[in-house]
């Protein structure tokens, strides 16, 4: 059973160094799919909802881990691949004030139009009312992540890293998502 194990860390490593970008986006897609079952277990969703989980899937292969190796390796361009706590902090802050809110605007605007099929006027609203809140709390956790990510870990894990944690921050949405849908009696659930 290690050697099964150990031989395919070997071949993932290997897809890892030989075709980077195709091995994190299907990642940041298997780890996005591991979320939304997760997401739909814990909140009481019965029978699995495939056409949801195909389409976090995509939203994972086809962004996160695309966008994660792109925006790591720019960041690392941007300052010379350095680890010391002063560039570290800088990565963290850049990665905070631009990737963070970005990711979490656009995770709400393709859950809300995308997997739930709302109208654009009821995602605004939504977004209006829980973005602030979804910040905040990712401000209060991700720079703890990007810290840990820029300062121990090589180039080539760091989305993989992200992604992981990714696969938990996506649960949190999820489920704060699915309550905010139970307590607004007007919204349709697909």
């Amino acid at each position: 059973m290690g050697s099964v194990a150990k031989n395919g860390l070997k071949q993932y490593l290997l897809q890892l160094q030989k075709h980077p970008l195709r091995t994190k986006a299907i990642t940041a897609g298997v780890l996005s799919a591991i979320s939304d079952i997760t997401s739909q277990k814990i909140t009481g969703i019965k029978k699995l909802q495939l056409r949801r989980l195909a389409l976090k899937v995509l939203f994972g292969l086809l962004y996160l881990g695309p966008f994660g190796h792109y925006f790591h390796l720019l960041l690392d361009k941007l300052f010379k691949g350095k680890k010391d706590p002063s560039t570290v902090g800088k990565k963290v802050l850049v990665e905070q004030l631009t990737s963070s809110p970005w990711n979490n605007l656009l995770f709400m605007i393709y859950y809300g139009s995308i997997i739930e099929g709302r109208p654009w006027n009821q995602v605004k609203t939504k977004i209006k009312k829980e973005y602030p809140t979804v910040q905040y709390a990712a401000w209060t956790f991700w720079p703890v992540v990007g810290w840990i990510n820029h300062q121990h870990v090589p180039l080539q894990f760091r989305v993989i890293v992200q992604s992981a944690v990714a696969c938990c921050w996506g649960i949190f949405l999820s489920v704060r998502a699915a309550k905010a849908v139970t307590s607004t009696p007007a919204i349709k659930q697909l």
